[in-house]
């Protein structure tokens, strides 16, 4: 059940040249389940997916998205989350998986919604870890404005520095490493889409749309987030994950493996 390998994708993106480092499971009868992490994040944050029994039978794929972790991206500026959703397209269409149930934490929650959103007929379901759906999720990215420094390296350096100090759970921890896998040039292309399509791209719109099974994951210091009812009376399932912030796979692991495999055992194919 937990056989996999780690790959290099030889691509091209938009013009641009990439070695995405992946991590594949390709047995099983029932479809795929694709995980995009979120900005300071790896595919690793998913791997224990390959260990747990609730999900055999399901191949996975997870990589780290340019300008993150292992992958080489042979211009940083152009990264943005319109690339990245091109590069996620690309991907599947290099792993020939045609239809899949897709996760996505933060950027990859807001990067997997702008893939579903122009191609709903190959989602099966969408587990949504606190992907971006509106102006107010922008607590880090925003952070491009607020808090501008000239140099990247110096904004980046504060941002860590914020973070680690922040009340939320898991921040120190995520702080502790969020240098060393993203690269510094890729920040501000990735923030400010991110700040953008979360004020003018009518993402909540696009997410209450969509045409197939959808949970909305949150840590229960964010239960504050103004959206969650319209998400509920909308269908979507609210998966509150206690004893969490922003990041339950590094706070309450456990709990959000079970939510994500009872909500895909509804949906299984």
């Amino acid at each position: 059940m937990s056989e996999f390998t780690n790959d290099v994708l030889k691509l091209r993106v938009d013009g641009v040249d990439l070695d995405v480092a992946a991590t594949v499971r390709r047995g099983g009868t029932l479809s795929p389940v694709i995980f995009l992490h979120g900005f300071g994040s790896t595919k690793e944050d998913y791997t224990d997916f390959l260990h747990q029994p609730a999900f055999a039978g399901h191949p996975f794929l997870a990589y780290d998205a340019p300008g993150c972790g292992e992958t080489m991206c042979a211009d940083l500026s152009k990264i943005s989350i319109p690339f990245l959703a091109d590069t996620a397209r690309t991907v599947l269409e290099h792993a020939g998986i045609e239809r899949f149930h897709v996760v996505g934490h933060s950027m990859g929650g807001l990067t997997a919604l702008m893939l579903a959103h122009q191609e709903p007929g190959r989602v099966l379901s969408f587990v949504d870890i606190e992907g971006n759906l509106a102006p107010e999720d922008c607590f880090l990215s925003r952070q491009i404005t607020t808090h501008p420094a000239e140099e990247d390296e110096d904004f980046f350096d504060g941002l860590s520095a914020r973070a680690h100090r922040s009340t939320e759970f898991s921040s120190a921890l995520y702080a502790a490493s969020v240098r060393h896998k993203v690269r510094r040039e890729a920040v501000r292309g990735i923030f400010e889409s991110m700040v953008d399509l979360s004020d003018h791209g009518d993402l909540l719109t696009k997410f209450l749309t969509l045409p197939f099974p959808r949970m909305f994951m949150y840590g229960e210091q964010n239960a504050h987030l103004s959206y969650l009812p319209e998400l509920a009376a909308h269908g979507v399932e609210l998966a509150q994950i206690p004893r969490s912030g922003h990041w339950p796979m590094y706070a309450n692991a456990v709990a959000m493996w079970q939510r994500i495999a009872d909500f895909q055992s509804h949906s299984d194919t």
